[in-house]
């Protein structure tokens, strides 16, 4: 039996060790963040957490393995470093996708569960991957600001070609407008209290978070002391008069709060069907009949 365990090859014992050892500290982890789960999801630092211990775990656990078989590695350290340059052209793309997601964390460019436009694809933040950028899609075939249930990866090397936008990093609110097109000879005085009211009732004075959350950027950037509460301005052309009526709106909440405002004006403008009268492109078609000879 002696003889048996001695003509076993080292490497064996070493591999079982290194696999006890990584299971060990993987479940270990996995057992400690879940008990934590409920007062980390109430604080809301359950993701990044989570994120932080798995990939702490996950480095250890690439560590001990270098340790424990380093002695296996010195031909192939050798042809590594002669490889180098190949290998770093080769894996470029991966390299910068690596670099982005250390920007992404330590650059606040965006972070889980922000709206943002990344390479052309408009969604909310749901992982952030080592390689990639994981978005809950809006948009495409969906009309307004909602989900159409598609998951798309985007590489983070995307962060140093193109333009990021980010619609909630410092300031979750957004400008949105609605139009109105009024026919000439209705009772303007009468549609701007209407828009005035409706705005009023639907959005009313603005959250102390937006004004909150706009003074801290006013202390982060240059920028002007804008207008927070809603603005309605008219303007007219050859065709009808036209209402604007501007507000700052959350940005999840930007269709629903569209909905009951244009709800809210229909029912009002009904009301006043001798005074004000909505407008509307129209078309007509004129047969041109030939000519009798």
């Amino acid at each position: 039996m002696r003889e048996f365990i001695d003509s076993i090859d080292p490497i064996y014992s070493q591999i079982a060790i290194f696999i006890i050892v990584a299971l060990f500290l993987y479940l270990s982890a996995k057992r400690i963040l879940n008990r934590f789960y409920p007062v980390l999801q109430e604080q809301e630092k359950w993701y990044f957490t989570k994120k932080i211990v798995m990939n702490t775990i996950y480095v250890v656990i690439f560590l001990i393995f270098v340790f424990t078989f380093s002695d296996r590695f010195e031909g192939f350290y050798t042809t590594l470093g002669l490889a180098g340059a190949g290998i770093t052209f080769a894996l470029r793309e991966v390299i910068v996708s690596f670099a982005g997601w250390f920007a992404i964390l330590f650059g606040d460019f965006f972070k889980v569960g922000d709206r943002v436009l990344l390479g052309g694809i408009k969604g909310d933040v749901v992982d952030l991957g080592i390689l990639r950028t994981t978005l809950m899609e809006i948009g495409d075939w969906v009309d307004g600001d909602q989900y159409n249930g598609r998951i798309v990866r985007v590489a983070n090397s995307f962060i140093f070609t193109s333009p990021v936008y980010n619609y909630s990093a410092n300031f979750q609110f957004v400008w949105d407008e609605i139009h109105i097109p009024i026919h000439f000879g209705s009772d303007n005085a009468l549609v701007r209290k209407i828009l005035d009211d409706v705005a009023d009732e639907v959005i009313g004075e603005v959250s102390t978070q937006a004004k909150e959350a706009w003074y801290d950027m006013r202390k982060r950037f240059q920028l002007e002391d804008a207008t927070l509460e809603h603005q309605t301005f008219m303007a007219f052309d050859d065709n009808w008069v036209e209402f604007s009526l501007r507000y700052v709106v959350d940005i999840k909440k930007r269709r629903l709060i569209r909905d009951r405002l244009f709800t809210r004006l229909l029912e009002e403008i009904e009301k006043y069907p001798e005074r004000i009268e909505l407008a509307s492109e129209t078309f007509e078609i004129v047969r041109d009949e030939p000519r009798k000879s």
